[in-house]
């Protein structure tokens, strides 16, 4: 099975939040997974690391 790649707009409806605050993550916390760029102007993130983040944060909120 193939992972699922998300552009901005998609990773940040992915995670509940706009995409300046997922850019200002990807900046902020060193944890926040790391996009794949695909050409100069193209980045994707990887769905299921991106959940496994956000599962990992809200567990670490308990």
């Amino acid at each position: 099975m193939q992972n699922q790649s998300l552009r901005p707009k998609h990773a940040a409806q992915h995670l509940d939040i706009s995409r300046a605050t997922l850019w200002r993550w990807l900046k902020e916390r060193h944890d926040f997974p790391k996009p794949r760029r695909l050409s100069t102007r193209c980045v994707v993130w990887d769905a299921a690391e991106l959940t496994a983040w956000r599962d990992a944060q809200m567990g670490g909120a308990k």
